[in-house]
């Protein structure tokens, strides 16, 4: 069933029923590019966890009317609530990883310049990326059936970053460290992780990370690619916290 995001939502809950307003591109979408009808059934998710069924009442336009049937929680949000620092790759990989990182439940993901960074984006093309990173964030909420659209948030340096990660701190580093096992709990609510990029972290930015309470951490012997490492730590730490089933 299509899946969409819409705030103009409206429902009474004593009545079981509502309404909604999509437009915009996903009024193009449904009216031009899926070609539904009156009376087709949709999901919508007004994107703070609140999943909504409901079917097209009129389609004016690019503007679409939902009647909704029924309001329940999104069922594909993990309890866990992670916000993810890699650092910054090079050409493409922040993509993959956006996209990547949203299917498997990422909270939000927060870009981070290290000092073995090669690439350094002025400040015009930081925000071009962070607006093309925003709607593969989108896209990817939409297709894994998210009931959020995680965030990405502006580059940032590791300093800036560690100063305001949330919760436990956790960065992986090639030189060693702990296993996630030991370090995250079934019930853990909300973590912080760091990846490093090509060519990893440098000694002292684990200091610094240690400085800031931040725990280095391994995921074993092979060194992972910086795209790959990302999604790897986020599998196991949403299998270790019982997201996964």
């Amino acid at each position: 069933m299509p899946r969409f995001f819409t705030s103009a939502v409206q429902f009474d809950e004593a009545a079981s029923v509502g309404s909604a307003v999509i437009d915009g591109e996903d009024g193009r979408h449904i009216a031009r590019s899926l070609r539904m009808h009156t009376g087709d059934a949709l999901t919508l998710s007004d994107g703070a966890g609140t999943d909504y069924t409901g079917e097209i009442e009129s389609i004016t336009g690019d503007t679409v009317m939902v009647r909704l049937t029924d309001k329940f929680k999104n069922r594909s949000e993990p309890a866990l609530r992670v916000t993810l620092y890699p650092g910054m790759p090079k050409a493409d990989k922040l993509e993959l990883i956006t996209q990547k990182a949203v299917e498997l439940g990422v909270t939000k993901i927060v870009p981070v310049l290290t000092s073995r960074s090669v690439s350094r984006p002025d400040a015009k093309s930081v925000s071009k990326k962070q607006e093309r990173l925003q709607r593969i964030a989108l896209e990817a909420a939409k297709q894994s059936g998210r009931g959020i659209i995680p965030e990405i948030g502006k580059m940032t340096d590791l300093e800036s970053a560690l100063k305001t990660a949330p919760g436990k701190k956790i960065l992986f580093y090639e030189g060693g460290g702990e296993a996630l096992g030991a370090l995250v709990s079934p019930d853990e609510a909300e973590v912080s992780v760091f990846i490093g990029p090509e060519g990893g972290f440098d000694a002292a930015e684990v200091q610094l990370a240690k400085q800031y309470g931040a725990t280095p951490a391994t995921l074993g012997p092979r060194i992972l690619r910086t795209e790959t490492a990302p999604l790897a730590a986020l599998s196991v730490l949403m299998y270790i916290t019982g997201n996964m089933q």
